[in-house]
């Protein structure tokens, strides 16, 4: 990353993945965690080019990790604070380790799919049991949407290989004539697309799947540290009112950011992630996750998918919604008119 504001960054090195400090004198630091080259980490770039970390005394340290799994596993051992990931590594951090949810990144439904040859789509619905093998990444939103996809068609999941591979070597394999089917979630959808003629067979919103992206804390940071996490929220959602408000230069960023990850984009694909993925503001979040009438439509989201997991083994039982996510923080940034006001500020 880069900043427009403040002198500079140093890199360094930690044994859980790559971090990238920005330096701000007399501020906290707080270790933000990620998967790099991913549309809901935009914000993290954005807020850092215009060092939005020093408007509320904030000095991030981000921590960036090749999948959900190693993520949540590096909160165990403490190696961050707080961060974004998806919806599957969030339950399954909260099963394991008191991860704790305190906010979304945006709705993935529609990027995360099931792809195949273009000229097999029309074949493939008409008659869904040709999935006989699915290349994907396990314990994954991908994961996720394809058996959501499998049980709309009918198709019992059982009578498929379920490849185990990462999004990257999911990509070569298509690429190199090796996989039929495919289990993937953006930018690798849009790769696909451009490099080996795939397009969408079933995608989450198909399914009646929705995918949203997580905030998330440890539980324990979270509890010591209320109104620094707070602050974190109200970074990331300056920044999403800011992509809202200025959509061709949060597209030329992306393309920035994801070319640093090592990732890169098309003006069409970069066009894609905008179109395809809504985020929420802070006021869209508060009512999202808002227990007035019950369960909340995040708790119900999140609890879909805990069952999924369930269901194939990856955790013993789902837990309740109300023990892992806490919309209470969301809440403190929309009540302190100090923070709600930098949220909205141009």
């Amino acid at each position: 990353m880069k900043t427009r504001i403040s002198t500079g960054l140093a890199l360094c090195v930690a044994v859980a993945g790559g971090v990238v400090t920005a330096g701000t004198a007399n501020a906290e630091t707080i270790r933000i965690s990620y998967q790099p080259s991913l549309y809901w980490a935009l914000p993290f770039y954005i807020a850092t080019e215009n060092d939005w970390w020093a408007g509320v005394g904030l000095e991030p340290e981000f921590v960036t990790f090749p999948a959900g799994a190693p993520q949540i596993a590096a909160a165990q051992a403490q190696d961050w604070d707080v961060g974004g990931t998806g919806s599957v590594p969030a339950i399954l951090g909260a099963a394991r380790y008191g991860l704790t949810t305190i906010g979304l990144t945006n709705d993935e439904s529609r990027t995360n799919a099931i792809m195949a040859a273009k000229d097999e789509i029309e074949a493939i619905k008409a008659d869904p049991s040709m999935i006989d093998s699915l290349l994907l990444t396990t314990n994954s939103t991908a994961d996720y949407t394809a058996r959501a996809c499998l049980e709309k068609w009918g198709v019992d999941p059982s009578g498929v290989e379920f490849v185990n591979l990462a999004q990257a070597q999911i990509i070569s394999a298509v690429i190199s004539g090796n996989g039929r089917f495919a289990g993937v979630w953006a930018p690798n959808t849009y790769t696909l697309q451009e490099r080996a003629g795939y397009d969408y067979l079933c995608s989450g919103a198909d399914a009646d799947a929705v995918v949203p992206g997580a905030l998330v804390a440890r539980s324990d940071y979270a509890e010591q540290n209320p109104e620094t996490v707070q602050k974190f929220l109200a970074v990331y959602l300056k920044s999403i009112r800011w992509i809202k408000a200025n959509p061709e230069e949060a597209q030329e960023l992306l393309v920035d950011f994801y070319s640093e990850g090592g990732v890169e984009i098309s003006d069409e694909g970069a066009s894609a992630e905008f179109e395809l993925r809504p985020t929420f503001t802070l006021e869209e979040q508060v009512a999202m996750m808002a227990r007035d009438g019950g369960a909340s439509q995040v708790d119900g989201w999140m609890t879909q998918i805990a069952e999924f997991m369930t269901s194939v083994g990856t955790i013993p039982q789902a837990p309740e919604a109300e023990t892992y996510i806490e919309p209470g923080y969301m809440q403190a940034v929309a009540d302190n008119q100090e923070l709600a006001a930098f949220v909205n500020a141009d």
